[in-house]
């Protein structure tokens, strides 16, 4: 080995242990992005952990895999070399492992506060459907009939629209069922009962 290598190679190493940041994040912020989807989550909906997990794990493959490299480039051609007599593609790989760490934080950053602004959105949300709840166990147990107040348990519930619910009890037979409209948009939720027999529709 000629001395250009002999100071190449220790030179180059030096660099990369700088910027060696990029993959033990990946590992740690992914599972903490998974995390915080399945407990913070942006969607009303939820996201259950496995999900989230893999979710987190694509958005920041894109991140480290895709953006990272394309800023790295764009900055590299913008800035002078930081030292002059190490390896160009060292610096380069150096710049983008930082720029991919730095991502990867703000991902961690961005998904806490979508989740936080969410949450009285979800907390609402809740306390709508549980109001709703409450309206048709109290009308059923109050003024329902007999095979009602059986099937009550087996009640099934659909949200229509903001704070406004269809729930339907089954019959005995589990053929026909009676269902009610429930508007939990005012403090006092309001119940209705809905005509048709027809159980309660869910898009696949």
């Amino acid at each position: 080995m000629n001395p250009h290598e002999q100071r190449f190679w220790p030179t180059r190493m030096r660099w990369r242990l700088r910027g060696a940041w990029m993959w033990p994040s990946f590992v740690a912020l992914t599972v903490l992005d998974g995390f915080l989807l399945h407990r913070l989550s942006p969607v009303r909906e939820g996201i259950e952990l496995i999900p989230a997990l893999l979710l987190a794990t694509f958005g920041n493959l894109v991140l480290i895999g895709a953006v990272a490299p394309w800023l790295a480039r764009r900055m590299w051609k913008r800035r002078p070399a930081a030292d002059p007599g190490t390896p160009a593609k060292a610096q380069l790989e150096v710049l983008s492992d930082r720029i991919g760490t730095g991502l990867l934080v703000a991902s961690v950053f961005g998904i806490l506060a979508a989740g936080l602004a969410n949450r009285p959105t979800i907390v609402a949300e809740t306390d709508q459907r549980q109001r709703a709840a409450q309206e048709l166990f109290d009308f059923v147990t109050g003024h329902g009939n007999a095979e009602l107040r059986r099937n009550l348990e087996a009640s099934d519930t659909i949200r229509l629209g903001e704070a406004y619910y269809r729930s339907c009890i089954p019959d005995d037979d589990r053929e026909r069922w009676t269902c009610f409209f429930l508007d939990a948009t005012t403090k006092r939720t309001k119940l209705i009962r809905d005509p048709s027999a027809l159980p309660n529709r869910r898009d696949p």
